[in-house]
């Protein structure tokens, strides 16, 4: 191994990410948020370019235009990688460099790149395309008497006693 995956490879390690190498050139990096609890995020070495994948979230529920209007708008801001949808309308963020470019700094700034835009876009975008959802989920545990810990985000608008 040498070249982009060796790079690769030794920035995972010193950043001291957890991944896997499920086959040669591809490496399957978890990266830890705050907000989105992981991002699951695909560093997949080309021919000719390094291809970035990380899933956000699924197709939204409701309030389709404002939800995708969100992320259209944060796309034009963004370095490295776009918010992008797969045929079933799930949402993801991918991009493709230059294999050339692939140096410790680049993949460390990409990786960041990714976590960034998915662990501080995650609670509005869950906000805006699934609050019904959520809502509900709210009411139900709080009738069960589950735990609301990680629904705490969303409080201001799932809580009926904070609306």
């Amino acid at each position: 191994m040498s070249g982009p995956e060796q790079v690769i490879r030794e920035t995972l390690d010193e950043a001291e990410l957890e991944y896997e190498c499920p086959r040669p050139g591809a490496f399957f990096v978890k990266l830890p948020g705050k907000h989105k609890l992981a991002t699951m995020t695909w560093l997949i070495v080309g021919d000719h370019s390094l291809h970035v994948e990380a899933f956000f979230c699924r197709q939204p529920d409701e309030n389709h235009a404002d939800f995708y209007r969100f992320l259209l708008e944060k796309n034009g801001r963004m370095y490295g990688v776009a918010f992008t949808l797969d045929p079933t309308g799930d949402v993801y963020l991918v991009g493709r460099v230059a294999l050339g470019s692939i140096t410790p700094d680049e993949v460390d700034r990409l990786l960041g790149c990714v976590l960034t835009y998915s662990d501080e876009n995650f609670d509005r975008a869950l906000e805006l395309g699934f609050k019904t959802s959520i809502q509900r989920e709210w009411e139900w545990r709080v009738k069960r008497g589950e735990s609301l810990a990680n629904l705490q985000a969303f409080a201001s608008f799932a809580d009926p006693d904070r609306r």
